[in-house]
């Protein structure tokens, strides 16, 4: 992947909204071809979520980053660690770097897990998709009013959530599909709410998503020529 490390810099510094910020303690495991994983150990770190973009600076007040990762093709679920609140950023790629941070409780934990979850451009297409669907609905649903035909939808005013993004099984073992010891409703919850079934609130929903598609667009514009990375993430 090339990136641009003058352009992410400033995109991370700039006054663009952060999606999420705070303290984490950060450690990479690097996994060696004999099977055996070797890991740094924890520095504290200011995180900084912007899109699919996770900066993290030596100090709240740094003007820039020392690393970045890319928050695509990965899993985000929580490990066995000697410290609480831990969890992992992992890669699909066998080779590539794994991060392991611990957050400063469950709260802070679970906010975490919940934002870097929804951060990659394949769940917002996901969550998209679902928009899309229940927009139809909903314009199938007011053309049938408009014949005088019968308003009840047929999941009794309850829209479906948009289908969570794709995780490894946890490791405590729970089995696929089962929400993992440790983590509260509020990180499973879906954005899309029952009152999205409002025309006019679906439509605002889809402009949100469309706009976060601008959003990503920047980010590929950003990363079409630089510094040549041959990993997922790693310092600036």
């Amino acid at each position: 992947m090339k990136l641009n490390e003058r352009s992410v810099a400033h995109y991370a510094t700039c006054d663009s909204p952060a999606d999420h910020a705070g303290f984490l303690r950060k450690r990479v495991e690097r996994h060696h071809h004999h099977g055996h994983h070797h890991g740094t150990s924890y520095q504290r770190r200011w995180f900084v979520l912007k899109g699919n973009l996770l900066f993290y600076f030596e100090e709240r007040e740094s003007r820039e980053p020392v690393g970045l990762v890319v928050l695509e093709g990965c899993t985000v679920e929580l490990c066995e660690a000697a410290e609480e609140f831990a969890f992992a950023i992992r890669f699909d790629d066998a080779g590539a770097r794994a991060y392991v941070l611990v957050a400063d409780g469950q709260a802070a934990m679970e906010a975490w897990v919940k934002a870097l979850s929804r951060a990659s451009f394949d769940y917002m297409r996901l969550v998209v998709r679902e928009l899309e669907k229940q927009l139809e609905e909903a314009c199938k649903s007011l053309a049938a009013c408009r014949n005088g035909a019968t308003c009840n939808d047929h999941d009794g005013g309850q829209t479906k959530p948009p289908p969570l993004p794709p995780r490894r099984r946890s490791a405590a073992g729970s089995a696929a599909g089962s929400p993992a010891p440790g983590l509260s409703p509020a990180m499973l919850e879906s954005p899309v709410s029952p009152e999205t079934i409002c025309f006019s609130k679906l439509h605002n929903w889809y402009g949100l998503f469309a706009w976060a598609g601008v959003n990503f667009s920047l980010i590929r514009l950003l990363s079409q020529e630089g510094v040549q990375s041959h990993t997922p993430a790693g310092p600036l």
